[in-house]
């Protein structure tokens, strides 16, 4: 009876302490990744999903200026930038495709500029999680 009852006791405190993103179902576990976190992003995982994808347009825009290098014939250009939010929450530049090089010079400051957040998750640790965002010259 004693066994039972520790093993009952070691089994609720297991879960207790259980990884957000992880379950276990029979013998297969799974884990989900959990996005990084904007600064001032609260609720659940989908409002926070939403709220990251608002605060980085806004932050684009706000952010935006055009290179004094940029002509006319710029116009509809498009540069992509793949960028990371690394396990410290602070973003990384993997590549930029497209334009110019002061197009791309421009849409990498922009990236740069992201504030410092909370980092994605993978199995209760930091992870580092990738984006791609198109700037439209």
């Amino acid at each position: 009876m004693k066994n039972l009852l520790l093993l009952v006791v070691f089994l609720i405190s297991g879960m207790s302490f259980a990884q957000d993103g992880v379950s276990v179902s029979g013998n297969t576990v799974s884990m989900r990744e959990i996005p990084p976190t904007w600064p001032g992003c609260t609720g659940s995982e989908l409002k926070k999903k939403n709220c990251f994808n608002q605060k980085l347009a806004q932050h684009i825009g706000k952010n935006f200026k055009f290179p004094k290098e940029y002509k006319a014939e710029d116009k509809g250009t498009k540069v992509i930038v793949t960028f990371i939010i690394n396990e410290e929450g602070k973003p990384e530049i993997k590549e930029v495709t497209g334009g110019k090089p002061y197009l791309q010079e421009e849409a990498k400051r922009n990236i740069l500029q992201i504030p410092e957040m909370k980092p994605g998750m993978l199995g209760g640790k930091p992870r580092a999680i990738q984006y791609k965002v198109p700037f439209n010259f």
